[in-house]
């Protein structure tokens, strides 16, 4: 088989959840093989839709109580590696539209409401520090893998749809950062993936009912990961994730209950044909202290072309 072919192949399944983060920026990401191995060159679309259903759209500063959501995500991303001072670095972008049903009591009234639009984007810049350099497709089609340690920035920016004198929306009106480190340990056929992370927010200086200023502190976000490839495309795993922190006040209010949640979810990859991949994933909530407790699941494909050099 060309290196070009093999390359092609090893690479498709490698980024494929870190396309699609987006959304709410929370700590409920669950991204197996974020920070996997992959030659510089590689370009990629995915196309998702997701299903969420629960406490989505959660949150403790607003005078809602019994809240149940059903949203409907539809996510378009891209991607590109690249070589950054001899590391492999990789850019993505993804962009997503919502459709929310939303029911609740507002001051012990039954309520509900229905939104639909954009939701806040996703960008993110990621780097595997050691294991992973920036290599052409020849040259990684003959690398052998190797322990992986990495880094990542992940930016939410407020493109999402928001209306300062509604209680529910599906933006944030306000910038979020999440810095990120991570490991992934290949052992024959099975990978341990490992990342450390956390959210930073700024200010929304509009919440509701329009002239208030909502704030949030820092939430801390543990994730782990063990997945096994039957193929380098055809791969099954187990996600944990475990996130902490992130109080919010609106003004000079008293502080909201800490979050402190645990998520577990599995995700399985399948190839279809030499340059497309089918993913699906579902996650659900296993230890909810405080916070959104919700169930998803997400469907998405994959394309993966390499740029020729």
């Amino acid at each position: 088989m060309p290196p070009m072919r093999r390359a092609t192949r090893a690479a498709a399944g490698t980024v494929f959840c870190a396309l699609l983060v987006a959304g709410r920026a929370t700590a409920q990401d669950m991204e197996p093989k974020a920070y996997a191995a992959s030659p510089t060159g590689a370009n990629f679309f995915v196309g998702s839709y997701a299903w969420s259903s629960g406490a989505v759209v959660f949150d403790p500063t607003l005078p809602v109580t019994d809240v149940r959501a059903q949203v409907q995500g539809l996510v378009g991303a891209v991607g590109h590696t690249f070589g950054l001072f001899g590391d492999l670095a990789l850019a993505s972008v993804a962009l997503p539209y919502a459709v929310a049903d939303v029911t609740g009591r507002v001051q012990e009234q039954a309520a509900s409401t229905a939104r639909s639009g954009l939701a806040d984007a996703r960008i993110r810049l990621s780097v595997n520090l050691r294991g992973n350099p920036a290599m052409s497709a020849r040259e990684f089609a003959r690398t052998r893998r190797r322990t992986i340690v990495g880094t990542s920035l992940t930016v939410s920016a407020p493109a999402g749809q928001y209306y300062p004198g509604k209680l529910i929306n599906l933006g944030n009106n306000r910038w979020a950062f999440k810095p990120e480190v991570g490991i992934s340990v290949p052992i024959r056929r099975l990978d341990a993936d490992a990342y450390v992370g956390a959210w930073f927010f700024t200010s929304n200086a509009s919440f509701y009912p329009g002239d208030m200023a909502r704030t949030q502190d820092p939430l801390v976000a543990v994730q782990a990961h063990l997945s096994y490839s039957f193929l380098p495309r055809l791969w099954i795993a187990v996600d944990s994730t475990w996130y902490s922190g992130g109080r919010s006040r609106v003004a000079d209010g008293n502080p909201s209950t800490a979050v402190n949640n645990s998520r577990l979810g599995v995700t399985a990859s399948l190839p279809i044909g030499s340059r497309y991949s089918f993913k699906v994933t579902y996650g659900s909530g296993i230890i909810v202290r405080t916070g959104t407790n919700f169930t998803t699941l997400a469907v998405a494909m994959q394309a993966l072309w390499l740029t020729r050099r």
